[in-house]
């Protein structure tokens, strides 16, 4: 979707501002919200790219002004409100009204180990892989109201496929429950000037991963 989390060539946000010997959580309810989340995850009723969507269909002012961790926690009030996991007075007093509903798998002490390492997306491919490293290649210049790993900054803009990663899940398609819809995965090169234009220096080369039905040939 077209939103303001998509900040990739935007102007007038500052500086990205590295923290000196940054720690994993500033405040205690961060991790909270980290072991929450893998929590649900583990449950199976979305994926991790529906959990990046659930983030990006915050509203502007709110995104903009919540932390990291607290577009973490809003996002999973979100989804828990959307699949009827709790209701929005249980979130507001903090107490569950009555039995929660059943999960189809819960975390245990067993598993922790395993949900804190990245799981693996690729799967079976349906097809040969449409295009090789050296193919030129144009993305489609899309505007879709659900998610996609496409930004906005790279749509309708001519690159090099640089490698081919493999084929995996389709974020595009999981987030709207059209199932893992596999697709190919490419990492493509673009001029900086392609992207920037003109005055861009012509040193400067950007790569992002694109899936296939991101692409055509240029």
């Amino acid at each position: 979707m077209n939103g303001v989390h998509d900040m990739g060539g935007m102007q007038g946000f500052g500086p990205v501002e590295a923290e000196a010997n940054e720690p994993p959580f500033h405040s205690p309810w961060e991790g909270r919200v980290l072991a929450m989340q893998r929590a649900m995850g583990y449950a199976g009723l979305w994926t991790i790219d529906g959990s990046r969507a659930a983030q990006e269909a915050l509203p502007a002012d709110v995104y903009l002004s919540s932390s990291y961790y607290q577009r973490w926690a809003l996002g999973l009030e979100r989804l828990l409100l959307e699949r009827g996991l709790v209701s929005a007075e249980e979130l507001s007093s903090g107490h569950a009204a009555g039995r929660g509903r059943p999960l189809p798998r819960k975390l245990g002490t067993a598993e922790v180990e395993r949900v804190m390492t990245r799981q693996n997306f690729s799967r079976p491919a349906p097809a040969p892989a449409r295009f090789q490293p050296g193919d030129r290649v144009r993305t489609r210049n899309i505007n879709p109201e659900t998610h996609t790993r496409l930004p906005r900054y790279a749509r309708g803009r001519v690159g090099t496929i640089e490698a081919v990663r493999g084929c995996h899940i389709f974020p595009d398609s999981v987030t709207v429950g059209k199932g893992d819809d596999p697709q190919w995965l490419y990492t493509v090169v673009f001029d900086g000037s392609e992207l920037w234009g003109a005055d861009c220096d012509p040193a400067v080369k950007i790569s992002i991963e694109a899936w296939e039905p991101y692409l055509e040939s240029a």
